[in-house]
This record gives C-alpha cells, sequence and structure tokens, in this order.
C-alpha cells in the first residue's frame, strides 16, 4: 500500500465501532461544526446535499432520544454527541442558493446555472417519495462514512446506528416527518476501552471481474 500514507492507513484501517465513550467528555461546537464542513464535502446528486444534523448533546436530548434507539442506549448514554442525520426530501429548495453561490464564487457560469435548473429541477420536482427517498439516503450515507473518517482524523471514535424507531425519530426531534427521512445516527466521543478487531469476507469472495 505505497500509495497510503501512515497517517490516513490509520484512519482507515484502524478505525472500529466504538459502543461505550468516555461520557465525561464533550466535543466542542465549533469542532464540531468544523468536522461537519469537512464531511459535507462528499459527493452529492447534483449538489443539492439533502443531509441534515440534529445533534444531540444535551442531558434532556438525550433522554428524548433513549426510548427510541432500541438496544443502542449505551452509546447514546456516554458519547460527546449523537449526530442523527436526516435526509431532506425538498433539497431541491435550496437549488438556486447552492447554485447562486457557485456563480457568486466564479466556479460556475451563469449559463451553465440556468441549464442545470432547467434540467434537474423539473426532474427532482417531480420525482416519486420512493426515488427521492433513494436520492437522499445516497447522499447522505456517502456522507456519513465521511463523517466517520474526518471524526478519526480529529481524534475520535464513532459508532454509526441504524437500529432506531425511522417513523417515531423526526416528529420527536421537532421536525417534519413527512419532509425529513432518517437515515443514520452516529454516536461519537473518546473511546472509553480499547475496541476489538473485526473480520471481513475476502474481496476476491465478494467481487466478480468481467
Amino acid at each position: 500500500m505505497k500509495y497510503m500514507n501512515n497517517d490516513f492507513k490509520d484512519i482507515i484501517f484502524n478505525r472500529h465501532s466504538v459502543k461505550v465513550f468516555d461520557k465525561d467528555f464533550k466535543i466542542p461546537r465549533d469542532e464540531m461544526l468544523e468536522m461537519i464542513k469537512e464531511a459535507t464535502t462528499a459527493p452529492s446528486s447534483v449538489n443539492m446535499q439533502p443531509w441534515r444534523f440534529v445533534i444531540v448533546e444535551s442531558e434532556e436530548g438525550k433522554e428524548k432520544l433513549r426510548p427510541l434507539i432500541r438496544f443502542n442506549t449505551r452509546q447514546n448514554d456516554t458519547s460527546s454527541a449523537m449526530v442523527v442525520i436526516f435526509g431532506d426530501m425538498k433539497c431541491y429548495e435550496r437549488a438556486e442558493e447552492i447554485y447562486g453561490s457557485a456563480v457568486r464564487e466564479g466556479v460556475m457560469p451563469e449559463d451553465v446555472k440556468k441549464e442545470l435548473m432547467d434540467f434537474f429541477m423539473p426532474a427532482y420536482m417531480g420525482a416519486s417519495r420512493d426515488k427521492m427517498n433513494d436520492i437522499v439516503k445516497i447522499d447522505c450515507s456517502l456522507m456519513a462514512m465521511q463523517f466517520m473518517l474526518v471524526a478519526r482524523a480529529h481524534g475520535y471514535e464513532t459508532n454509526a446506528i441504524g437500529g432506531f424507531e425511522e417513523d417515531l425519530i423526526g416528529e420527536a426531534l421537532d421536525l417534519d416527518p413527512e419532509r425529513y427521512v432518517p437515515v443514520l445516527i452516529v454516536a461519537i466521543g473518546k473511546a472509553d476501552y480499547e475496541p476489538h478487531k473485526s473480520v471481513r469476507i475476502a474481496p476476491e469472495d465478494v467481487s466478480m471481474f468481467k
């Protein structure tokens, strides 16, 4: 793996899912926002950036979240924060803001912006709920993995959580459940133990060349 430097190899190959954190350690809000800024450079379909975050860090917030996360209460009770990631089913409503900023910053010509708006906006606005659900969940999942790698680069560990009450969590966190679909929760903080290694299926057993 000569193409990888040691720091990057450590971030990738020594990442483990941590389920118990140092409950006394809190991540500063400015650093959390910096990690989100770095994570949201992830790929996004036509740059609609559908990810939305609810960062549950207070005791009151965690008490509200606790009954909704099934068997993941250890992460909730000890992490610095539970980062709940939602996909915005109407993310296209910010297209003018996104593409307009690109024009103002000189990275997109005005005529290209108009072409994209004319082509993609009708497709997004007319997409079925199932199609939009697929789009936002793919984008948010790509970003979530990048967020976990960014967290390691900042010296933190994470645990990706998919076991929660999907039909209740949006409303419990004061979001419109019709507009915002829950994708994943990422528990983040300082590990309170040495995590064990896991195994993976060999690449030749999960790959085909044609």
